[in-house]
């Protein structure tokens, strides 16, 4: 389907911008109005192909277009077009290029036009059902027993703090030390329960995340491997009193004059409301009763009866789901246990705290003002750090890095000891994102800042590519260092982006590009087609050794399957072609050749070098900010985004422009945004809703 879009949108391209300068403006009105800067481009350049002889093209039928109500009927096909206009892609190289009045003008009435549609639907996409992912669950158990430990290890923490992180202060220090966890084999030797396996790693969506409904699949196996990783947990020679923040009210035995099965209910009410994230029915605490009063009549303590429980509830569906009630047939508000606990799993990625749970069974959470209380709370929350340990290195795909590894005879000193400088170069991204984020700094910052997070071995990589002999490999300090500097500086330009996108031996330009496409404008391209040709290897250098990269990679472009993509982000990975494989600045390649990294970015702003790359980026800054919303929306969700998310996306982004792109107020506006609040989950015709048990 969406080759089928892109080729639409190329014979749109095509046809809109033949007279582009002499469009009139598209009436956004409902009802049957004309399409009149639309409909005569449709029909005199591309029905022929596209249903008026034989079968259409692309499987896209223009046919019977005739007004704007015909192009409503197909929002994804408008979302489409708005972002081909929107980014440049279309109209397509060689075509007559859009005056920027008459772009921004079509655009915007084709957006309205995509506001229509979505909102005459009353329908959003759905938010699936899904169970939790091995980080929210490590998160989950440790908050519903108050350990004092992680469950198991976690590789795909990036980051490990040691005491720097301190959200309610609002700054980042000028001196901290960090750990890099994948790289680091020590730094996953910490305080956790001994004995607990933890599950397999869930890995993100190819462009997304970790949390999305349609990847975490729940099989018979790991249903099983669940009910025995909880046991476990409740039987590991570490869960004791001394761990357990939660043990006096949960597992310490009632007086002896005390009847046990009431000591019981009444520690497994709060225990289940709490695990389940909503109150627990009677017949529910019952059953979980029962279980735990016929071990203890077994023989087994008061302490081993209520572990049973408690192991029990951890393989519950109740628990490892993250799921709201079925409704009506349109988009309706979540009620405020399902607000809840989509509020926690975003900002937290864990259960709701008492007071998230308190005010929601006061239903008291949805009220506006209330909202935006408990996110400014949460907000200066120490528990914030599982946001920043989850979404900023999922958003730049940093995991790539771990297995970056460049030519050791070429770059002999991105290796030592165990160790690679990449441990180095992945932290300074997320140091950045922290620092953003805590001290509530603009987005923008993450395409171009005058400062960043710095080690000793960064600072002389930096300067000539080299490495310091004095390198720890465990914590490490980082200093906060101005930036003046506008080839380093944000997150698209620093090292770890830069070597994670490269070959062993070389830079590639394509990878860079995409990676661009998808983090920086959340737009990635389709996967290349099967018969691509390949590069010259590096054997072959006797044919290429004069070539520069760019014109190594000409043979891509003459594919007309390729070319619709590379017209895309060719510009963006050859922009990034001054940095070499492991990230250092190069002006020159190996045979002597000038490093070429001009081009033209949306079409219309020509940059010569990466300074005027990001100022490009910035002089379009919201279609940054809309990308950025988008994914943050993406990963509060847990769903791929649609055409019917787009005006939220646009209304985020409008609400946040005032204050200077502050994150904090995307943050605050995605929370209050209609896919945030709203659930569309169809109860089956002639089905009653489930009630609460």
């Amino acid at each position: 389907m969406m080759a089928s879009l892109q080729q639409f949108a190329a014979s749109v391209g095509a046809a809109l911008f033949a007279g582009a300068g002499a469009l009139p403006t598209l009436a956004a009105a409902s009802g049957d109005v004309p399409a009149d800067a639309i409909v005569p481009a449709f029909r005199h350049n591309c029905v022929a192909c596209h249903g008026e002889h034989g079968a259409p093209s692309g499987d896209v039928d223009l046919s019977a277009l005739r007004t704007a109500s015909s192009l409503k009927r197909d929002p994804e096909l408008l979302r489409t077009l708005v972002r081909v206009l929107d980014t440049g892609v279309m109209p397509p190289p060689g075509a007559q290029p859009l005056v920027r009045e008459s772009r921004e003008r079509l655009v915007a009435d084709l957006r309205a036009l995509l506001h229509e549609a979505v909102s005459s639907r009353r329908a959003l996409p759905r938010t699936p059902m899904r169970r939790m992912n091995r980080f929210q669950y490590n998160n989950a158990v440790q908050d519903l027993f108050e350990l004092r430990v992680d469950v198991f290890a976690l590789p795909e923490r990036m980051v490990r703090e040691y005491g720097y992180f301190r959200p309610e202060t609002g700054r980042m220090p000028d001196e901290l030390v960090a750990g890099s966890r994948p790289l680091g084999k020590s730094q996953l030797i910490g305080k956790r329960l001994a004995g607990v396996a933890p599950f397999p790693q869930d890995l993100r969506a190819e462009y997304g995340y970790d949390n999305r409904g349609d990847h975490l699949t729940l099989s018979p196996l790991l249903l099983e491997s669940f009910l025995k990783l909880g046991l476990s947990i409740v039987e590991s020679a570490d869960f004791t009193e001394l761990t357990c923040g939660a043990w006096p009210r949960l597992f310490a035995p009632p007086p002896e004059d005390a009847d046990t099965r009431i000591a019981v209910t009444k520690a497994l009410r709060g225990f289940l409301s709490r695990a389940f994230r909503r109150p627990a029915g009677d017949a529910v605490l019952r059953r979980y009763a029962d279980h735990a009063m016929a071990r203890i009549r077994s023989g087994g303590s008061f302490a081993d009866g209520m572990k049973a429980a408690a192991s029990a509830a951890l393989a519950s569906p109740r628990f490892l789901y993250l799921y709201e009630r079925a409704g009506t047939q349109a988009a309706e508000p979540l009620d405020d246990f399902e607000l809840a606990s989509r509020l926690s799993f975003f900002l937290w990625g864990s259960i709701p705290d008492q007071v998230l749970q308190d005010l929601a069974a006061d239903r008291r959470l949805t009220d506006p003002e209330v909202l935006r209380t408990q996110v400014d709370r949460m907000l200066h929350d120490a528990r914030l750090k599982r946001f920043c340990d989850s979404f900023p290195a999922q958003w730049l795909q940093l995991e790539r890095i771990v297995s970056s590894v460049p030519d050791r005879k070429r770059y002999p000193d991105f290796y030592f000891l165990k160790f690679r400088t990449s441990m180095h170069m992945m932290l300074e991204p997320l140091l950045l994102f922290e620092t953003v984020l805590i001290e509530n700094r603009s987005i923008l910052e993450l395409v171009d800042s005058d400062f960043s997070y710095r080690s000793e071995l960064l600072e002389s990589w930096y300067r000539d590519g080299t490495r310091t002999e004095k390198i720890p490999s465990t914590k490490i300090p980082f200093r906060r260092v101005p930036v003046t500097d506008r080839r380093q500086g944000g997150v698209i330009t620093n090292a770890a982006v830069m070597t994670m996108t490269s070959g062993p031996a070389e830079t590639q330009p394509i990878t860079r590009g995409s990676w661009i496409a998808g983090v920086v404008f959340n737009d990635p391209p389709d996967p290349p087609p099967a018969d691509v040709p390949l590069l010259a290897k590096a054997e072959e250098a006797h044919a290429t050794e004069d070539l520069t990269v760019r014109e190594r990679f000409a043979a891509h472009r003459t594919q007309a399957d390729c070319a619709s993509c590379h017209v895309k982000i060719d510009p963006l990975g050859f922009a990034l072609e001054n940095y070499g494989p492991t990230g250092a600045w190069r002006d020159t390649y190996e045979n002597g050749r000038a490093v070429d990294a001009s081009g033209v970015l949306f079409g219309r702003y020509r940059f010569r070098d990466i300074a005027e790359f990001k100022d490009a980026i910035l002089a379009e800054k919201d279609l940054f900010a809309r990308a950025f919303a988008g994914h943050l929306l993406e990963f509060a969700l847990g769903r791929e985004l649609a055409a019917a998310d787009e005006p939220a996306l646009d209304r985020i982004v409008r609400a946040a422009a005032p204050g200077g792109y502050r994150i904090q107020d995307f943050i605050r506006q995605v929370v209050l945004s209609d896919p945030f609040l709203l659930k569309y989950n169809p109860n089956r015709p002639g089905k009653r809703p489930r009630q609460a048990d």
